[in-house]
């Protein structure tokens, strides 16, 4: 065999990598992707970068790109403050980064800065083409076409349980002033994060099942941050409340946040409050109405009967004397006549007050039931997460294999050189894999 040159280690092997990376690309780079990933911990944000074939869609170039903290604390206000949105999976990107080896962890782009208005850009070409498409499908404005009933008072709201949107907009409509009567039943959704478009169209799912049920659709969100409302500015999501047989009111933002399910909805409001307070102005106006239907059916009959009495009055006096008891009995039938008309008029007023009574005193106990519902579920899922405490598990002399913070399910999830943690009742060790 014929002599060979010392081989190099590993180490020797990729500190000349990292020596070749930091003299040959010194200078930070813009680069345009996709991100595939997002995730933040102690501070610092990891990102997998993608590019994907325009024709195919398949994945052509992949990377991975690393901000560290004392830069994320100073990009990530910035980002979300000018486009109103978190960076998250498969958000178009545009970064400065700067390449950095590492002999134990290998290859990384480092994030030096992100340009907010790229991504701006993007989302606006992704919003117009979703609008696009629903008026070009005929569907935009298939709610302004749908009539809100007289009396819409049995409501559907798809809201997270514990928003305190939610919890507002209940209490705004239990307590009106007006006394009215609302029966609403909560469809809960997830109103935040990547799962916003498949809960929510879950829920309408869910309503659309018992559609007879209700008058009205109520999609609320309160107590978010605006970078939430990406995931109301989807096709699928749009595409359900534009096809929805119930007219949907929003209150998913701000006055300045209108999103594409703002757009397509029957009728958009600022806040949940600002829903409840349609919703009750809405009752108010149609009772109001009912109370000068009333009114002008009485003046009207009044004055015909005053117009029939005159009439009475010409004619008699043209006839003989003989005829007054006709006139007399005529006068005496169109008085019995005239109060049977207020009567029944005052009556079916009486009835539509004493209907709207019972139907706010119904409202109180239909939301204690409700609350004690949901308080016992929540008993029974707090029984449940404590029996799947891991804590429970360790101390019955089990343990758990930790690497960067997740669980080792599969020894090939691990390289040489990573560091574990094995958590144990009552302490945790650290290991080095070798080989």
């Amino acid at each position: 065999m014929s002599a060979m040159k010392k081989p190099l280690s590993l180490y020797e092997l990729n500190a000349l990598v990292r020596e070749t990376i930091e003299v040959d690309m010194p200078d930070s780079y813009w680069v345009q992707a996709e991100l595939s990933d997002v995730r933040e911990s102690y501070g610092h944000c990891y990102m997998e970068l993608i590019q994907k074939d325009e024709a195919s869609r398949t994945p052509i170039a992949r990377a991975r790109a690393n901000c560290w903290r004392n830069r994320w604390m100073l990009i990530r206000p910035a980002f979300e403050r000018l486009t109103g949105q978190g960076l998250r999976s498969g958000m178009k990107v545009m970064l400065q980064v700067h390449a950095q080896f590492h002999e134990n962890f290998g290859f990384s782009w480092i994030v030096d800065d992100i340009d907010a208005t790229y991504t701006m850009g993007d989302m606006a070409r992704r919003r117009q083409e979703i609008i696009a498409r629903l008026r070009a499908e005929g569907v935009f404005d298939l709610q302004k076409e749908l009539r809100l009933p007289l009396f819409t008072q049995r409501v559907a709201v798809v809201s997270s349980a514990s928003a305190a949107g939610y919890g507002d907009f209940a209490d705004q409509l239990a307590a009106n002033d007006y006394g009215f009567c609302f029966h609403t039943e909560l469809f809960a959704a997830t109103m935040q994060g990547e799962q916003v478009e498949q809960s929510v169209i879950a829920a309408l799912d869910a309503i659309n099942a018992r559609a007879g049920e209700f008058d009205v659709v109520v999609i609320i969100r309160g107590g978010g941050a605006t970078s939430d409302l990406s995931g109301f500015d989807t096709l699928a999501l749009a595409e359900n409340v534009a096809n929805f047989p119930l007219p949907v009111i929003t209150g998913i933002g701000h006055e300045r946040d209108e999103s594409v399910l703002d757009m397509v909805a029957h009728t958009r409001v600022k806040t949940p409050t600002a829903a409840a307070a349609f919703l009750v102005a809405r009752l108010a106006d149609v009772e109001a109405r009912i109370d000068g239907a009333g009114e002008r059916m009485v003046r009207v009959v009044r004055l015909r009967m005053e117009r029939e009495r005159m009439r009475i009055d010409k004619l008699a006096s043209a006839i003989p004397l003989q005829f007054s008891l006709v006139r007399s009995r005529g006068e005496a039938r169109l008085n019995v006549l005239q109060s049977r008309l207020v009567q029944l008029v005052d009556n079916r007023l009486e009835r539509a007050a004493h209907r709207l009574q019972l139907v706010g005193r119904d409202l109180q106990p239909l939301l204690e039931r409700r609350l004690q519902t949901e308080t016992h579920r929540l008993a029974l899922l707090g029984q449940r997460v404590e029996a799947l405490n891991p804590d429970r598990l360790l101390r019955r002399g089990y343990s758990i294999t930790l690497h960067e913070g997740r669980v080792v399910r599969d020894p090939r999830q691990l390289s040489a050189g990573d560091m574990i943690e094995t958590r144990l009742e009552k302490g945790i060790l650290k290991s080095r894999i070798e080989s």
